[in-house]
């Protein structure tokens, strides 16, 4: 068994002067306390107990290159002696939109900000500026967020969440007035006949309809063939916006992000995380005339940190590692996730668990379930979550580390030898589950 005495006595510590002992209520999923980490390097960590975790968290998926890639921390380090706010612009900022927008589909024009949540935020103002409309309507299960107006039936139980044909919105935290889910509908996912349905109960009234491309956030479910193109015409149908929030699969799954594989282009997209690999950066891209509300119709929107000296430099560092070759780290990231993926279902086989692995080889989930491949929020939630939560605890003291929920988040640093190292965890991990 590992060690994890000197995180307990740190969280211990820090709970006296941190609030709950964490910057991000997201950090208390870690086992048996929130961890302390000394450093990472490539696709490992180093905690302050002296324990080495293989990283497939990824800091919950910014860390396309690994940790402390070199051409981004020299980028940056170079850039540190310029400045780093001037509450103007600098010439980065135009190098990287122009960048930008010759890559990500759609994106006309883009805007920075710094997180996701913000960027959501900026997204749904110009949607209810442009069409002159309030209401939102979003998914069960997808996250967009933690602000009031966007943590929304994001988790909601079963027992709250209503009809599966017409779902009722759940405040997703205490202290969210209910004066905000007067302005947000919520629909089941993956089903065309359900959003028709819900378009068709508040005609005239949906300003925008945001979704995860991909639901990463209930698990790494893909949309049906042909789903994204149905909600983008329906959205066309009854004038209201198509938003993607791209901030997970953006730069994780490709250059041109979820929206590129599959073919579609949103009215808006927002993306964060990867694009800057692991500086803080967000961004919103989209149509020219619908962002330049921001100007014609005076739409607010600011950030003493948008567009800072270091993640401006951060995110062309990482675009020139992650264009080179035509993306050519792209095409070994899949090789690799997809090794990864086929030698978990392999070894779920060999131990004879219900281990379903699903997803994109950049970013995937594992399951427990004897059923089929969730498709939506209420499948994914029917899974069975405390042998997880199992696997979750053996994995990490075998030294793998991956998100409680079970997401996996690969990165470039994760070659051959890593992937092999995994596997070979994960078999001893679940011979443990097995056997117990």
């Amino acid at each position: 068994m590992r060690s994890y005495a000197k995180s307990i006595a740190l969280y211990e510590k820090t709970r006296k002067h941190l609030a709950g002992g964490v910057s991000s209520n997201v950090r208390y999923a870690s086992v048996p306390v929130p961890l302390f980490f000394a450093r990472g390097e490539g696709a490992r960590l180093y905690d302050v107990d002296g324990n080495v975790h293989i990283d497939y968290v990824l800091g919950n998926g910014p860390a396309i290159l690994g940790h402390a890639p070199k051409a981004v921390i020299d980028a940056v380090a170079a850039s540190l002696g310029e400045g780093q706010l001037f509450a103007a612009q600098h010439p980065r900022e135009t190098e990287l939109a122009e960048r930008l927008c010759g890559l990500l589909p759609g994106a006309e024009v883009v805007r920075f900000s710094t997180s996701g949540t913000e960027a959501v935020l900026m997204a749904m103002r110009l949607a209810r500026a442009f069409t002159g409309r309030d209401k939102i309507l979003k998914f069960e299960g997808h996250y967009h967020g933690w602000s009031d107006q966007a943590f929304i039936s994001t988790r909601p139980s079963l027992n709250e969440a209503g009809p599966t044909d017409a779902p009722v919105p759940v405040a997703g935290s205490p202290g969210m007035p209910a004066s905000v889910l007067g302005d947000v509908v919520v629909c089941g996912w993956n089903d065309l006949e359900l959003l028709a349905q819900a378009l068709d109960r508040h005609r005239g009234e949906i300003a925008a309809v945001i979704t995860e491309p991909v639901m990463v956030n209930g698990g790494a479910i893909l949309p049906l063939p042909g789903y994204l193109e149905g909600v983008r015409d329906l959205c066309r149908r009854h004038g209201a916006l198509f938003i993607c929030d791209e901030v997970i699969t953006g730069f994780r799954v490709g250059l041109g992000g979820a929206q590129a594989k599959f073919g579609v282009t949103a009215d808006l997209s927002i993306y964060a995380k990867a694009v800057a690999a692991g500086f803080p950066l967000a961004m919103v891209g989209g149509r020219r005339d619908v962002m330049d509300t921001l100007l014609d119709k005076g739409v607010m929107h600011g950030g003493t940190y948008n567009g800072n000296v270091q993640s401006m430099a951060a995110a062309l560092a990482a675009l020139d590692l992650l264009e080179a070759d035509d993306g050519a780290v792209y095409r070994d990231l899949e090789a690799r996730g997809g090794e990864l993926m086929q030698g978990l279902t392999a070894l779920a086989a060999k131990h004879r668990l219900p281990v379903l692995v699903q997803g994109m080889p950049a970013i995937f989930q594992t399951f427990f379930t004897s059923g089929p491949a969730p498709r939506n929020y209420r499948e994914s939630a029917a899974c069975d979550r405390d042998r997880a939560l199992a696997l979750h605890a053996a994995l990490q003291e075998e030294g793998v580390r991956i998100q409680q929920a079970g997401k996996w988040f690969l990165s470039t640093a994760h070659d051959k030898a890593v992937i092999a190292e995994t596997l070979a965890a994960a078999d001893r991990a679940m011979a443990k589950l097995a056997g117990s």
